[in-house]
């Protein structure tokens, strides 16, 4: 939402230092993104051109890697990413009220970013829990069972 990237010297440096270390090896463009990535917290427009200047890959070539690869971002993660898995187990037990609950909890839409900079809502496929369905992962934490009450209570400890 309103966070935005810094491309200050030393990021780009960095970035620069990165492609030319991958360029002399085969296949450079994705641990390049994997370092742009890294150094940035996303790649945006501004880094992907500045790849694609530097590598003569096409911009709508590493733009179809970053959009296609759930890894990469185009905008600022949070430091926590939630996740409401929205497979079918969890869906038919409540799932889409779950997300509609952490979407109007945080004021964010899936793929969004709190504008303090704390949350990321993904809306993720199965991760393998559906016995404890509906599920909701914050960062590496899976919490199942969840209802209306305990996403508000699980978001107001994690607020701060």
């Amino acid at each position: 939402m309103g966070i935005t990237i810094e491309i200050s010297k030393e990021n780009e440096s960095a970035l620069m230092t990165a492609i030319d270390q991958h360029l002399k090896n085969p296949g450079p463009l994705m641990p390049i993104l994997h370092d742009a990535q890294q150094i940035f917290g996303c790649i945006p427009l501004e880094v992907q051109k500045i790849i694609s200047r530097e590598t003569g890959v096409t911009i709508a070539e590493i733009n179809g890697v970053v959009t296609f690869y759930s890894s990469f971002s185009q905008t600022p993660k949070g430091k926590e990413t939630i996740g409401v898995c929205l497979g079918t187990p969890c869906y038919v037990r409540g799932a889409q009220i779950i997300l509609d609950t952490v979407k109007k909890e945080l004021g964010i839409d899936v793929g969004e970013t709190t504008d303090d900079g704390e949350f990321t809502l993904d809306a993720i496929r199965c991760i393998g829990t559906c016995g404890m369905a509906p599920v909701m992962s914050i960062g590496e934490e899976v919490i199942g069972e969840m209802s209306v009450e305990k996403v508000k209570k699980v978001l107001k400890g994690r607020r701060k």
